[in-house]
């Protein structure tokens, strides 16, 4: 029954392909990549931040504009999952994205993009935290209790590529206290942030990961579910998302595609007020600083360190197949490193 009510992203085909390249002698990142057309659009791909068609819509004005200014037709992926998007950019249906740190990482490691850009928010800070919300109502609203009893609590959590929705709460809360988050629950459901959160007020689950910039944006947007919720714990500050851009692209159109995102809601007077108002209405950003491979740094460590862990609480046959793996970890965060240096423009 238990096992039935839970939901699971499969990534064998990933693994088996980033296991080929590996066992070949490739980088991760070297696998082909048809060649964009060269005066084809520019397909731009969205984190599905709220539901598709509402990121869509946030990003349309943006992108009219980058159009404009790059002098080539942009046009708009926005999907419903995190997989959805991951399978869309191994498809190579996707040229440019915006996405967050695990799932740019794997776009620049393995799918030859390049980061040219990083969000900033009004408030300054150069990142945001993952948080839990539960209900402020007893008796699931401690955290002392849910760490003592998960099996009594039912999770709604992020897919395993969100970084505030699964990657910092395992790897910062729910492993140190020896819960994995896929099993040790009474019931798991998998969703954007802001569903989760609805799920949470309406006592649909009990606890759900999210983050700040986000769980600001469901206060504006439903105060009367905000006030059932509160804030059970709150993670140490993750590095904001990136917009990546294939590699096929010339490092001209790549400039200024940077350009254009590091001026945009700089300027004075209408024009730049105008802008201001588009990216507000975008997770209520401030605007891009001009970015490279290595601000994927933090995200790359992030992952290495959760692979490690789970690696070294999880059951092995012997001490020799733990090692092995470990070895693996090891060099597979090596060769991550190794591909964010390049800062080439």
């Amino acid at each position: 029954m238990q096992a039935s009510m839970r939901r699971f992203v499969d990534f064998s085909g990933v693994l088996r392909a980033a296991a080929l390249a590996l066992l070949m002698g490739f980088p991760l990142w070297a696998a082909a990549q048809a060649a964009p057309a060269p005066d084809g659009p520019i397909r731009f791909g969205i984190l599905p931040l709220g539901g598709a068609f509402e990121s869509r819509s946030d990003w349309d004005p943006l992108l009219a504009e980058l159009s404009r200014a790059i002098n080539r037709p942009v046009s708009v992926l926005s999907v419903n999952s995190y997989e959805a998007l991951e399978h869309a950019i191994q498809r190579d249906e996707v040229d440019m994205a915006f996405l967050s740190g695990k799932m740019a990482l794997d776009a620049v490691t393995q799918r030859r993009m390049k980061v040219v850009a990083q969000v900033v928010r009004h408030d300054g800070l150069p990142g945001y935290r993952a948080l839990l919300l539960s209900r402020k109502a007893p008796p699931f609203n401690s955290l002392k209790n849910m760490l003592d009893q998960p099996e009594r609590w039912r999770l709604a959590r992020g897919e395993k590529q969100s970084v505030s929705g699964f990657i910092v709460p395992q790897l910062q809360l729910f492993l140190p206290n020896h819960i994995a988050m896929e099993t040790r629950f009474r019931s798991e459901i998998v969703g954007t942030h802001q569903a989760n959160a609805l799920a949470v007020a309406n006592s649909e689950a009990d606890v759900a990961t999210n983050n700040t910039a986000d769980f600001e944006r469901f206060k504006l947007r439903f105060p009367a579910e905000t006030e059932r919720l509160q804030v059970l714990w709150e993670s140490d500050l993750i590095p904001h998302a990136q917009i990546v851009v294939r590699r096929e692209y010339t490092p001209e159109l790549r400039k200024r595609v940077q350009a254009f995102l590091t001026g945009y809601g700089r300027a004075k007077g209408p024009r730049g007020d105008a802008e201001r108002v588009v990216l507000k209405s975008l997770h209520d950003l401030a605007g891009f600083v001009a970015a490279d491979n290595s601000s994927l740094q933090p995200a790359a460590k992030l992952a290495y360190q959760l692979a490690k862990q789970n690696a070294m609480t999880a059951q092995w046959v012997n001490d020799a197949a733990r090692e092995a793996r470990l070895q693996r970890i090891e060099s597979g965060y090596a060769e991550q490193v190794g591909v964010l240096k390049d800062v080439t423009p």
